[in-house]
């Protein structure tokens, strides 16, 4: 097994592990992740709300982007993180771009925001968590007996009942982010838009992830020694 840390929603698939050494900062990315993550929206609403050139904003911004890119490369580091990240900041430079409003910077996040939040819903009102289906798959990887996996863990009440949970609470985040942002978007104020989408970033998703893996850990521990447990007991039959 390797040494490198999951990230993301990707740490959540590792609560049932016999190890107790999961780390907020290390989902998140680590030190240089959130900074990398957080680095461009800073520069945007400092600079434009500094200087109201759109262009000298966008400029900086997308060589800042780059800049981030090419030093991994040069370090030899992992791409991935920062290569999703300039796409998603070449996206919302352009848009604001072409749009030639600063505002606009930010409606990428919005449209995200808004089909994860109706997904997530949706798994809710059909009583299959979306959280459920994004950790376990990433926790099994099921190429093929997909009905077995499936009712494997959806069979687990307490663990299913715990990915309800999860799945409402990061419904609530997406849902509160626009409820505050989009006014902010609509009256055009750029800077209490851009100061929002920082806290309500990072911060409010590293919080997510750890309130998910403090409520999944338990059940999630009972069900992986459950199954281990039952393959013992088949292989000594």
């Amino acid at each position: 097994m390797t040494d490198k840390k999951r990230t993301g929603l990707s740490a959540l698939a590792d609560a049932g592990a016999d190890s107790d050494d999961f780390s907020i900062i290390e989902a998140i990315g680590g030190p240089r992740g959130v900074v990398e993550s957080m680095l461009p929206g800073v520069v945007f609403v400092v600079l434009f709300v500094a200087t109201s050139n759109l262009n000298l904003t966008i400029a900086v911004s997308a060589v800042l982007a780059l800049i981030q890119v090419l030093a991994r490369l040069v370090q030899r580091q992992s791409l991935m993180g920062a290569l999703s990240g300039l796409v998603a900041v070449g996206i919302c430079l352009i848009w604001a771009w072409k749009s030639h409003e600063a505002r606009n910077y930010y409606m990428l996040g919005f449209l995200t925001n808004t089909v994860y939040a109706v997904l997530l819903s949706i798994s809710l009102a059909v009583r299959v968590p979306g959280l459920g289906l994004v950790v376990e798959f990433i926790r099994q990887m099921p190429t093929e007996r997909f009905t077995a996996w499936f009712h494997d863990w959806m069979g687990d009440r307490d663990l299913k009942r715990a990915y309800m949970i999860i799945t409402g609470l990061w419904t609530g985040l997406f849902a509160l982010r626009l409820l505050v942002q989009v006014p902010l978007y609509m009256t055009d104020h750029v800077a209490a838009l851009g100061v929002a989408r920082l806290l309500m970033g990072i911060p409010f998703w590293a919080l997510a992830i750890w309130v998910s893996y403090l409520i999944i850990a338990t059940p999630m521990h009972r069900h992986v020694n459950s199954y281990r447990r039952d393959g013992e007991t088949a292989e000594h039959e």
